[in-house]
């Protein structure tokens, strides 16, 4: 008995992308979410009133990009691998599965790279006393 054989416009290769996206997703996601999530840590150096305008807006960027990157790494991802399976589609599906991964690595890039949490004070010496140890 003989395989019944694809159809002529049938891409062979229609899972490979989708495929790279979800593995890619499976590292990303997990390191987003915490990170995102312990994000909030930064400023526990200054306060919730005292720390840098450049902070807080980072610290915007990536929860507004957390929840919304979250939504279209879902559909983007969703997508790939529900587009038909036709050779019309591989570009279509090439470019949601090249998406998907694209949110959580926005969040992960401002996350080790935020500002810091003070302001910048005005350069002088150290106020008080020296604790530099003298020997004799």
């Amino acid at each position: 008995m003989r395989a019944v054989p694809d159809p002529p416009d049938q891409d062979r290769w229609a899972w490979g992308a989708p495929t790279i996206a979800t593995v890619l997703l499976t590292v990303l996601g997990p390191v987003a979410l915490p990170a995102a999530a312990m994000s909030v840590m930064a400023t526990d150096s200054c306060g919730p009133d005292d720390c840098s305008q450049a902070l807080t807006t980072a610290l915007d960027v990536v929860h507004r990009g957390t929840v919304l990157g979250g939504v279209l790494t879902f559909c983007a991802w969703l997508v790939s691998w529900l587009l038909p399976w036709r050779i019309r589609w591989s570009v279509p599906r090439a470019r949601a599965a090249a998406l998907s991964p694209l949110p959580p690595l926005f969040v992960i890039l401002p996350v080790f790279n935020l500002p810091k949490g003070r302001p910048s004070r005005t350069a002088g010496p150290p106020a008080g006393p020296s604790r530099r140890a003298s020997f004799p």
